[in-house]
């Protein structure tokens, strides 16, 4: 997982690589198993194993508060979508990644830091279809896979990259100004087949 997040105006927040800190602490942990209870060199594999979780934590929070403070110094208004990272980090190929985010704590960042500096700070529905609705006509062409991260809307023709036309969407959620889903669908095309380029 690379991308932490993605604003309405395409630019990425790329995330921080915790992969070799996070192999450093694997091959700790099954040393630590095989070694004797209350041995001195067990002890010293605990110790080993902590600093290099306090490592992930310390730069996922250096990370997080430099993001959160740009972007809120920034932007007059901040709209974030509320994810289920509950419901996604029982996919067993990518929990250890999403839970090494820290998604929450960068929303609550965000929320108290806009208190702050007065800024308006909303967070839309989870239900909200902002990967299935195309950001320049509305058209909804429903579920996609995970694995396809690029569209192509039927109705309109415009190819979007997944996660760039749902910060739109989100975007226009946020701030009130969102598309009659049902209204797009019924004037497009009936078909719902949807032409996709797989990255």
């Amino acid at each position: 997982m690379t991308t932490f997040a993605v604003m309405s105006d395409g630019t990425k927040a790329e995330s921080p690589n915790y992969s070799n800190l996070d192999r450093r602490i694997r091959k700790l942990q099954k040393k630590l198993a095989r070694q004797a209870r209350d041995s001195k060199r067990r002890n010293i594999t605990r110790i080993r194993i902590a600093k290099l979780h306090n490592q992930i934590t310390d730069t996922r929070k250096d990370f997080l508060h430099k993001l959160s403070t740009k972007i809120v110094s920034e932007n007059q208004a901040i709209v974030l979508e509320d994810l289920n990272v509950s419901g996604m980090v029982k996919n067993r190929k990518l929990s250890r990644a999403i839970s090494q985010q820290g998604w929450r704590e960068f929303r609550t960042l965000c929320e108290g830091k806009s208190e702050k500096l007065n800024r308006d700070f909303h967070v839309i529905s989870r239900w909200e279809p902002t990967s299935q609705v195309c950001s320049e006509c509305g058209y909804k062409w429903g579920k996609l896979d995970l694995k396809i991260r690029s569209v192509q809307c039927l109705n309109c023709g415009t190819e979007h990259d997944r996660d760039e036309n749902a910060a739109k969407n989100i975007n226009r959620v946020g701030i009130g100004h969102c598309h009659d889903y049902k209204c797009t669908s019924r004037w497009s095309k009936t078909t719902s087949v949807v032409f996709v380029n797989e990255a």
